[in-house]
């Protein structure tokens, strides 16, 4: 494995250098190139638009003495960076392209190019060839009984003594950076490896579900990021297993509250019931209320089933809702008056406030009126008798809410986490006695979390409790 990634690297890095090196000389060669092209017609450009030079070089040709010419040219030489060796000047004839006079005498006849002949027809001959061996200009001027072409040209021995020189040092380089790259990625191979081997040894004690072994590597590179994204990942696996355990536990409470809550009652149903067999002479009113408690006991088992089936068809996803538009103030009244007698019966104060122009929600009316009933008897329930009981509700932050205030017996700060836990109960003996089965408000968040709302909880012990429940008017994203 480890010389397969010394390999791999060494010759990716290797490939890298001689790929730099080539794309370097090609732009470079080119560079060049385009640099000595555009700077020769520059330089032709400037010198030839020149009102000074076009007035010399004209008055000579009207006189038809090409020498005359030449020499003025020979002023402006050094501007055209004119050398007597790679560039000269020629005035050649407008008829037959014959050389008159230059730089330099050449050796036998100048070539007829193609800006010459472009030039004899009177055109200015001006274009470029990038794969000719040399640059050149021709120019018409018309003269006094004859015409002339003034010809220019550079055989670029200058540009290719440049490109064989930056050739060398390219290929210098490329020896020189081939040897570097070598030593360089056989450190960077060793570099990565020794990360990785620490990775893939965590990783083997991870898979043996040994979490306590995390790398160590604070460099901020992607193997850094790739050792912390492995150590956080461990660390999530580790909690994903605690959370596993904390479940197991929890399903194991559960079943032991379901078969505490209803052996309770199943315990007092067969009490009564085999004291009711065994002596058929009981009288009358006691018999009466054997069997009052007989169906009490029966409702509560009744109603623990009721809400266990609720909460399954809540974890399985198959419970439905029927979203409407409906009145929020109307169903938080209805509530008030459905328990205002039951408040009454325990003394209580017992007050309801709304805001004016309440809004319309989209939900389910018998779902919502069912978490707002759950929230006011769980107030009227622990709250002594002569207590105080208050019910608000208003619109804020695109939403409705309502909450119930009371001045109950409160809820410990170390069990204020608990209240939407179930079978959770602030007071056990009072709810048996009043019926309850600590499942209501873990019914409620679940209602509420279905219209993409929230609940929320405040208490003191011994001073009151005030739950809050918000529901976005629109209704939740994914209603029907």
């Amino acid at each position: 494995m480890n010389r397969s990634l010394y390999t791999k690297l060494v010759v990716i890095i290797l490939f890298l250098i001689v790929a730099l090196m080539l794309v370097a000389g090609v732009f470079l060669t080119r560079g060049v190139r385009s640099f000595y092209i555009n700077d020769f017609y520059d330089s032709m450009a400037e010198v030839f638009s020149s009102r000074d030079f076009a007035g010399d070089i004209q008055a000579a040709a009207a006189e038809d003495n090409p020498e005359y010419m030449s020499e003025i040219l020979g002023v402006y030489g050094g501007r055209l960076g004119i050398d007597g060796g790679t560039r000269n000047y020629y005035i050649l004839s407008g008829e037959t392209g014959e050389w008159l006079a230059g730089s330099v005498t050449p050796e036998i006849q100048i070539d007829i190019t193609p800006n010459i002949v472009t030039a004899l027809g009177g055109e200015n001959g001006d274009e470029s060839d990038p794969n000719a061996s040399y640059m050149d200009l021709a120019l018409p001027i018309e003269g006094g009984d004859e015409d002339y072409i003034v010809y220019i040209i550079d055989n670029r021995a200058t540009m290719r003594s440049l490109t064989e020189a930056l050739l060398r040092i390219i290929f210098e380089a490329l020896a020189v950076g081939l040897v570097i790259s070598v030593f360089l990625s056989l450190l960077l191979a060793k570099t990565m490896i020794a990360p990785i081997q620490e990775l893939t040894h965590a990783a083997e004690k991870v898979a043996g579900g040994d979490f306590t072994d995390k790398v160590q590597n604070s460099s901020k590179d992607e193997i850094g990021v790739l050792t912390r994204t492995f150590n956080d990942m461990a660390v999530q696996l580790e909690d994903t297993l605690d959370d596993l355990k904390r479940s197991e536990q929890m399903r194991r409470e559960f079943v032991a509250n379901v078969s505490h809550e209803l052996r309770t009652p199943i315990t007092g149903v067969r009490s009564y019931a085999e004291t009711l067999a065994s002596d058929p002479d009981m009288p009358a009113d006691t018999r009466e209320r054997f069997l009052n408690v007989i169906l009490n006991e029966s409702d509560r088992m009744t109603k623990i089933v009721q809400d266990l089936l609720t909460l399954s068809r809540f974890d399985a996803g198959s419970i439905e809702f029927s979203f409407n538009e409906f009145s929020f103030e109307t169903s938080v009244r209805d509530v008030y008056n459905a328990v205002r007698m039951e408040a009454l019966s325990h003394g209580h104060e017992f007050t309801l406030e709304t805001e004016p122009g309440i809004p319309r929600i989209r939900g389910d009316k018998a779902r919502v009126e069912q978490v707002l009933m759950n929230m006011v008897s769980n107030a009227i329930k622990y709250t002594k008798d002569g207590g105080r009981i208050a019910i608000k509700a208003g619109v804020r932050g695109g939403g409705d809410w309502c909450s119930v205030k009371d001045n109950g017996i409160g809820i410990p700060q170390e069990d204020q986490n608990k209240v939407f836990d179930r079978f959770y109960r602030v007071d056990k003996a009072r709810s048996r006695e009043s019926g309850g089965t600590g499942l209501g408000l873990s019914i409620a968040q679940e209602i509420v979390v279905r219209h993409g709302g929230r609940i929320d909880l405040k208490s003191r012990l011994g001073q009151g409790t005030t739950i809050t429940v918000w529901l976005p008017v629109e209704g939740p994203k994914d209603a029907q």
